[in-house]
Parts: C-alpha cells; sequence; structure tokens
C-alpha cells in the first residue's frame, strides 16, 4: 500500500472512529443515569482501543502525538457529559486511556507483521 494511501486511512478511519465514540458518549440521556455496576469502562477500553488501532498499524510514528490527543479525547468527554445527562467519570477516563495504551501497543505489533 502507499504511503498516501496508508496515511489517508489511517486518519480517515481515526476520524470516523472518533465520531462515533463523540456521538456515543455525548447523546443526551432524558435523565442523569442510575447507579452503574462498572461494567461500562470495558465500553470505554474497547472504544478507545479501537480507535488507536487504525493510527498504530498503518502510521506508527504518529503515536507520538495521537496518544496525547486521545487521552484529550476522553478527558474531554467526561468534561462534557454532565451539560448532558451523563456522569463525569475518573474511573471512565482510567479505562479510556488503557484502552488507548491497548491499541497503540496492539496496532504497533500489527504493524511489524504488515
Amino acid at each position: 500500500m502507499q504511503p498516501r494511501t496508508r496515511k489517508a486511512l489511517a486518519y480517515g478511519l481515526t476520524a470516523a472512529l472518533a465520531s462515533v465514540i463523540a456521538a456515543l458518549t455525548l447523546l443526551p440521556l432524558p435523565a442523569p443515569p442510575l447507579a452503574t455496576d462498572g461494567g461500562d469502562k470495558i465500553y470505554h477500553f474497547i472504544a478507545f482501543a479501537g480507535l488507536m488501532l487504525p493510527v498504530a498499524s498503518l502510521r506508527p510514528k504518529a503515536l507520538i502525538w495521537m496518544i496525547p490527543a486521545a487521552l484529550l479525547f476522553g478527558a474531554g468527554i467526561e468534561v462534557l457529559q454532565p451539560f448532558v445527562n451523563r456522569s463525569r467519570d475518573l474511573a471512565d477516563f482510567l479505562a479510556d486511556a488503557a484502552g488507548v495504551l491497548a491499541g497503540a501497543a496492539i496496532g504497533a505489533g500489527l504493524n511489524r507483521l504488515i
């Protein structure tokens, strides 16, 4: 695959995934959520791991700025959630951060295999 194509694919997929994550995490709720059992943390982890996979596997050099950007994205979501009847939760951000690091590591490993 040509470098330009890899770049476009990596950033295009990442932007699409970021849009889906933003929509799903910032959709207003009619009422604040009741206490949760914490099971949503796995969704945060999977979403942010998936967010990092395209760039990590196709443009690993971009991880130097994509990891901080993804962490800021996750933090920004948590800051905004109270405005849409959702709860701000440090544990959600920590799950996001763990997903970012795992997705970056898995994607970088895939890049070496490609």
